[in-house]
């Protein structure tokens, strides 16, 4: 099922999680979802320089996406004959930037909550107390 915001459609993948940005090593990419292009650009620029830097570190190919609940998830993966891909700089790599961005993607997990799940925000913010 797609979810819609102010006439934006949020295709969602096979498990319906939506991409939100990605580098790719081997085609020399970046891509930001447009459909979040509401989202502030010091954020949009933080999240080129970590995929981008994650790419040119490890490899492969560098996917942050939004899970059905709203989380973020960090996927990495390279293709098979890649030779150069470090599955361990990588792994290593994914832990990095969830421990330092962690406040950025709960920010962003609460976003798409209400803005594309439509949550209520006031419920949202009471869920810590």
């Amino acid at each position: 099922m797609d979810k819609t915001n102010k006439g934006r459609v949020f295709e969602e993948n096979a498990d319906g999680r939506v991409v939100l940005c990605g580098a790719n090593a081997y085609e020399l990419k970046y891509y930001f979802n447009p459909l979040f292009r509401q989202i502030p650009e010091s954020i949009k620029k933080e999240l080129n320089i970590i995929s981008v830097l994650f790419t040119q570190e490890a490899g492969g190919i560098f996917t942050i996406l939004f899970e059905k609940d709203g989380t973020i998830s960090i996927e990495t993966n390279a293709d098979e004959e890649d030779i150069t891909y470090d599955e361990i700089t990588a792994g290593l790599l994914v832990g990095e930037v969830r421990r330092k961005r962690q406040d950025l993607f709960e920010a962003l997990g609460l976003y798409y909550r209400i803005y594309v799940l439509h949550e209520d925000p006031a419920e949202l913010l009471g869920e810590d107390d």
